[in-house]
């Protein structure tokens, strides 16, 4: 008898994510995809060319495993333009296959088994896989409307067992920022311990209303034990180059680049090249509040005559709504009716919950044209 082997599972609760079963669904209904968050239009015509430059003279070997140094001393000097922190371009900034696999490495980087996590939920999908996988066990921090950080149930949360703090400002699904305070309050948390942080900073430059980003690099404390992880996709409406890069100190970057290079080693040469050269253009990326503040004031005038309420998004290129006014359903099965029905793909919020908590809430991203937005703002006010 031959004996078949089988797998057990290391991740068994785990399935397709809801932003695939969503943007498929979207598909076979012909629906506006306001449901996962990537752009319906392009990236700037000169950045792509840019990559068919640097293919045609040849660039297309392995780049260095901690990233093209151009593009490294690049990315210090916006950030320090940005924020006036400086990093090490050499020791201190490390290019990885998109934010996902900066933050992935970091936590591989710092968990080990039995260590505790704490997430804050509504919470990104790759988080607590990354965790379980280290053999970590998160620790849940469960945010309610109107989204604002609970600090005294985090301090009530830490033990000796606490190894990590994962953040994300601005903070998807909710848009939701950082302030000056929770930066303050969070360095009190974790001075004189052994915690690191993990910074999901992907929507950086996507902040609303004159606000000011709140990077944790900007505050000392939190600086020295913090792994800052952001994204070019987010920023130049180039998802799927999946490029991003991981910011730490010298100590935190030797341990992140020791587990990055097996998990992916390096990244597209071409584009790494692409790329440096275009951050010489600063104003791509400092005109990108204006340009997604117009989109989400476009979304949400195309549903001023409809029954959903609101607190307009801070940050990020996602706009929550409540339906409570419209329906008792649970939002998993009210985004799929919706977008069977009147065509418009959304993302519930329950699904960013280990406890599928609906508090009657969609997300919708507006990073998408004028014509499609105000299109499914008529569809949307007509339930």
């Amino acid at each position: 008898m031959i004996q078949t082997a089988k797998i057990q599972s290391k991740l068994p609760h785990v399935g397709t994510t809801i932003f695939t079963i969503m943007s498929k669904l979207g598909m076979d209904y012909g629906a506006i995809n306001l449901s996962q968050g990537f752009p319906s239009f392009d990236g700037s015509p000169e950045l792509l060319s840019l990559i068919h430059n640097y293919t045609k003279k040849g660039f297309n070997q392995y780049a260095p495993m901690s990233g093209v140094p151009l593009l490294r001393e690049k990315i210090a000097e916006k950030t320090y333009s940005c924020y006036g922190v400086g990093y090490d371009p050499e020791e201190e900034v490390t290019v990885t296959t998109g934010a996902t696999e900066a933050i992935y490495s970091a936590i591989t980087t710092v968990v080990r088994p039995g260590d505790e996590v704490i997430v804050f939920e509504p919470a990104y999908d790759s988080y607590v896989p990354a965790i379980e996988l280290a053999g970590g066990i998160p620790i849940y921090i469960s945010l309610q409307p109107p989204f604002t950080f609970p600090w005294d149930r985090v301090k009530e949360k830490l033990t000796p067992k606490t190894k990590l703090i994962i953040v994300n400002t601005p903070h998807n699904p909710s848009g939701k920022l950082f302030t000056r305070e929770d930066l303050t309050t969070l360095a009190k948390l974790v001075e004189g311990t052994g915690i690191f942080l993990i910074s999901d900073e992907v929507y950086e430059h996507i902040v609303f209303n004159d606000q000011k980003h709140q990077s944790l690099m900007t505050h000392p404390t939190l600086k020295a034990r913090t792994f800052v992880c952001c994204s070019f996709g987010k920023t130049f409406h180039i998802t799927g180059w999946k490029v991003g890069y991981c910011l730490a100190p010298k100590e935190l970057t030797a341990e992140f680049r020791k587990v990055h290079q097996f998990v992916t080693f390096s990244v597209v040469t071409p584009i790494q090249y692409a790329l440096a050269d275009f951050l010489s253009k600063p104003e791509a990326y400092l005109a990108l509040s204006d340009f997604y503040q117009r989109k989400r004031d476009t979304f949400l005038e195309a549903i001023q005559g409809s029954k959903f309420t609101y607190e307009p998004a801070e940050g990020s290129f996602f706009q929550i709504l409540s339906y409570k006014a419209i329906s008792d359903e649970n939002d998993y099965d009210l985004a799929i009716r919706l977008t069977k029905e009147i065509g418009v793909a959304s993302i519930p919020v329950s699904l960013f919950y280990h406890k599928r908590n609906d508090h009657k809430l969609l997300r919708f991203c507006f990073a998408k044209t004028d014509d499609e937005l105000q299109e499914a703002g008529k569809r949307l006010s007509k339930l």
